[in-house]
């Protein structure tokens, strides 16, 4: 497995051939990491790609602060 998607995953992600419409289109549906190569491919590390589509955090793995409070004096 390659660290970048390759062109057919990007293609068949977006449905589009032409760079400039993927990138767009990948930029649309929250891969904002995706960009233009050098000789105008288009990239998306597949890590990235595993987080955006694994969707968002739950909630509840989140740590609980309390923020801090003042005690009264006597």
């Amino acid at each position: 497995m390659s660290i970048v998607l390759s062109d057919d995953e990007i293609e068949h992600l977006t449905g589009y051939k032409w760079a400039s419409r993927q990138l767009k289109e990948l930029h649309r549906q929250g891969f904002w990491r995706a960009r233009l190569s050098p000789v105008g491919r288009v990239l998306v590390e597949r890590a990235h790609y595993e987080a955006v589509s694994s969707g968002p955090r739950a909630e509840h793995n989140r740590p609980h602060v309390r923020p801090p409070t003042l005690r009264k004096v006597a």
